[in-house]
C-alpha cells in the first residue's frame, strides 16, 4: 500500500506536466487546425533560461549548479515568471515563422515546419547550455514527505498544485470571460468570428502564447526532478500529445484528464515492470481509439455526404 501510495503521488505530478502540455496542443488545434510538433522542445528553454537567471543571479556561470541553499520559493517563482514569459514570446515567433504561412492552405506543410522549428530552437540551446544537464534543487528543499507511510517529494506536490491551479484557471479563462468566449468562436468558426469583429489573428496569436507558455512552465517545474537538460523534452512531449488524444483532442478537459491518467498508469505499472510503461500507454491509446476514436471526452465527429 506504501508503494502504492508513493506512485499515485508520483504519477498525479507527472499526470500533472502532461496534462499542461496536452492542453496546449488543444489550444492551437482548436484555434488553427494545426499542432506544434516541435512543442517538447518548448521545454527546454522554459527549463534553462529559468535555471540560468537564478545562477546568474547567483553570480554564477549560466551553465552551472545552483547550491540548495540558493534556491528559495520566491526565486524559483520569479524565474519561473521570466521564463514562461520569454516562452511565450518564442511562440509568436512560431507562429510567424512555422504556422502563418500554411494556415488554411491544403498540404501538411506545417508539420515539417513546426518539427524544423523545434529542431531549431533545441539546437540553439544545445549551442549556449551545451549537452551537459543542470542539476536543480526544489524550492521546497530535498526532504522527503512521509504521509501514510508513502515518501512524497515536496517538488511533486508543488508540480500538482501549481498545474492544477493553471488549468483550472485556464478553464475558467475559456468559459467564462470574453476572451474565453472569442476564443471558442475563432475554433468553432474563424470565418464568422471574424464578420462579427473578432480579431481572429490576434487571438491565435495569444493561443500560440499561452500554449508555448504552458510548455515553458512544465519545464521549469519538472526542471528539479529531471534536471534541466536540452534533451529533455520529446519523450514527455510524445506522451502529452498521446493524452490530449486519449482524453479527447477537441476538449481541453479531457486532454486534462488524460493527462493524469497517462501519468498515473505509468506510476503503477512501473511498481510492477518498468520496461512496460510504454508499452501498455500505446496499448491504452489504440484501444481508446478503436473504441472512441473521438478521445474519452472528445466530441463525436459526423461528415454529412
Amino acid at each position: 500500500m506504501t508503494a502504492i501510495l508513493q506512485a499515485l503521488a508520483s504519477g498525479l505530478a507527472l499526470g500533472a506536466i502532461y496534462g499542461l502540455i496536452a492542453l496546449g496542443f488543444n489550444i492551437t488545434y482548436a484555434t488553427t487546425k494545426t499542432f506544434n510538433f516541435g512543442q517538447g522542445a518548448f521545454l527546454v528553454p522554459g527549463s534553462l533560461v529559468g535555471v540560468s537567471l537564478l545562477l546568474l543571479a547567483a553570480g554564477k556561470p549560466h551553465w552551472g549548479n545552483l547550491a540548495p541553499s540558493e534556491m528559495t520559493l520566491l526565486s524559483y517563482g520569479l524565474a519561473t515568471l521570466a521564463s514562461v514569459a520569454i516562452v511565450g514570446a518564442i511562440g509568436i515567433v512560431l507562429y510567424y515563422c512555422a504556422i502563418k504561412p500554411f494556415v488554411g492552405a491544403g498540404g501538411l506543410n506545417w508539420v515539417l515546419s513546426t518539427i524544423g522549428f523545434g529542431i531549431i530552437l533545441q539546437n540553439a540551446a544545445l549551442a549556449v547550455w551545451g549537452p551537459a544537464s543542470i542539476a536543480v534543487p526544489s524550492p521546497l528543499g530535498n526532504e522527503v514527505w512521509r504521509i501514510a507511510g508513502a515518501g512524497i517529494r515536496p517538488q511533486e506536490v508543488l508540480i500538482a498544485a501549481v498545474a492544477i491551479s493553471v488549468m483550472v484557471g485556464l478553464d475558467i479563462v475559456i468559459r467564462k470571460t470574453r476572451f474565453g468566449k472569442a476564443l471558442r468562436a475563432v475554433a468553432f468558426n474563424p470565418q464568422a468570428a471574424a464578420i462579427v469583429g473578432i480579431n481572429v489573428e490576434k487571438i491565435v496569436i495569444i493561443a500560440f502564447v499561452i500554449s508555448s507558455s504552458l510548455a515553458g512552465l512544465a519545464g521549469m517545474l519538472i526542471a528539479p526532478i529531471t534536471t534541466a537538460s536540452v534533451f529533455i523534452g520529446l519523450g514527455v512531449a510524445l506522451k502529452a500529445f498521446s493524452a490530449a488524444i486519449v482524453g479527447g483532442l477537441t476538449n481541453p478537459r479531457g486532454c486534462m484528464l488524460g493527462g493524469f491518467l497517462l501519468g498515473l498508469i505509468e506510476a503503477l505499472v512501473g511498481l510492477w515492470r518498468a520496461e512496460m510503461r510504454e508499452i501498455t500507454i500505446f496499448l491504452l491509446i489504440i484501444i481508446v481509439l478503436v473504441l472512441r476514436p473521438g478521445g474519452l471526452l472528445g466530441a463525436r465527429s459526423v461528415e454529412k455526404i
